[in-house]
């Protein structure tokens, strides 16, 4: 049955212009073999949309948007991306920088005052830089939020609201994981802070200066900033989520049924992974961002200055480093610059390569995705075939 699915629903290719070349052939062929791929890996949709340097855009997609009714992942879904939203903020932050209205070596507490302290946390210690850079050792406030994480938790508070300053406090009451610039720890407590510093310095959310900043000028029509709002505007998948069931383990979440998590209130994701967007929009953004049309050169080569993960992280991404809401991660062609995102119901990956010519977006409609009995979890991110097929050619 799986693979009748794939044969049928694998066959449904876009290409934005007119054929190409032969190596565009390849690229879109082995872009929708590493898609169908992936249905064995447990999605239930996947959309990747290639920009290419030669003006072309190639879209593959396999898989269903929504299981019940049978039908694909439209071409032009809006999904949530999740923790991508930390490269829109970053690069806020480092305009505001460039402005000379703040610096990176500003503390937390000189914007923050007495917001980060308590249990051995103290903003007088920790930099802008370190928070962009996940170098703060501030500890995760979903650590507090464990609800979440739970079917009966996550359909309990699926649409509550969740303030940046909720969401700090709650970080607060954690100490933190090691002495700030010691270590890195991907945290999101890092961007809610980052947001309320963006708020401190212009006055304005942090919703706002993105929109103003990025969002309107770059002409992404199609990329929101939601806030509590829990619907997804225009066409786009059912988001699926499974839950961890009592016997989980490291190697088996011992996952439940999964149900439609599409409506929720990102508010607890806010300025760390609440924006909505689409592969074309987000294609235009990362080609902005490298190609020098978001950020001045020195801001630019501040984001793109990068430190090691941790050995945890590198275990999706091997060898990747971490610059400020950039990674970037070597490939077979050499390396791209990423950010990807998750959040419940949507994965969202992404790369583009060092001269911002070639830029790839791979939306899942779940983020938490069972294999097939028989095939075996992958040893790396689950897109990375997709993407390097995507950006070095097959």
């Amino acid at each position: 049955m799986r693979r009748a699915l794939i044969a049928v629903i694998g066959a449904l290719t876009l290409v934005g212009t007119t054929a190409g070349t032969s190596f565009q052939a390849g690229t879109r062929h082995a872009m929708q073999a590493d898609a169908d791929k992936l249905l064995r890996q447990g999605a239930p949709g996947v959309l990747a949309e290639l920009s290419t340097g030669r003006g072309t855009t190639i879209k593959v997609r396999s898989g269903y948007g929504d299981v019940d009714r049978k039908t694909p992942v439209p071409w032009d879904a809006r999904f949530r991306i999740g923790s991508f939203t930390k490269t829109y903020v970053s690069a806020t932050v480092l305009q505001l920088v460039g402005e000379r209205k703040l610096s990176l070596d500003d503390t937390v507490d000189h914007w923050l005052r007495g917001v980060v302290q308590g249990n051995g946390n103290d903003g007088k210690k920790i930099t802008v830089r370190q928070l962009l850079q996940h170098t703060s050792g501030l500890t995760d406030y979903l650590a507090g939020y464990t609800w979440y994480f739970s079917q009966e938790g996550f359909e309990q508070h699926r649409f509550d609201t969740v303030t940046a300053e909720q969401a700090v406090a709650t970080a607060m009451t954690f100490p933190p994981q090691f002495a700030p610039g010691t270590s890195w720890s991907y945290s999101n407590t890092n961007y809610q802070l980052a947001g309320l510093i963006i708020k401190a310095v212009t006055g304005h959310d942090w919703r706002t200066e993105v929109r103003n900043r990025i969002v309107k000028p770059l002409g992404l029509r199609h990329t929101y900033l939601p806030a509590a709002n829990p619907d997804i505007p225009g066409p786009h998948a059912v988001g699926y989520e499974r839950f961890s069931g009592p016997d989980a383990t490291e190697d088996d979440p011992d996952y439940g049924p999964a149900i439609d998590a599409t409506r929720q209130n990102p508010t607890w994701g806010g300025a760390a992974g609440e924006m909505i967007s689409t592969g074309a929009d987000s294609n235009t953004f990362l080609k902005a961002l490298i190609g020098g049309r978001v950020l001045k050169p020195a801001q630019l080569a501040e984001m793109q200055r990068t430190v090691p993960v941790s050995p945890e992280f590198a275990t999706n991404w091997p060898g990747a480093r971490y610059g400020l809401g950039l990674m970037w991660v070597p490939n077979d062609c050499g390396g791209a610059w990423a950010h990807g995102g998750d959040i419940m119901g949507f994965k969202t990956r992404n790369g583009i390569s060092a001269d911002g010519k070639r830029s790839v977006i791979v939306s899942i409609n779940t983020d938490s995705l069972q294999p097939d009995p028989g095939v075996s979890r992958p040893t790396v991110d689950i897109a990375t075939d997709l993407i390097n097929d995507a950006l070095c050619g097959a």
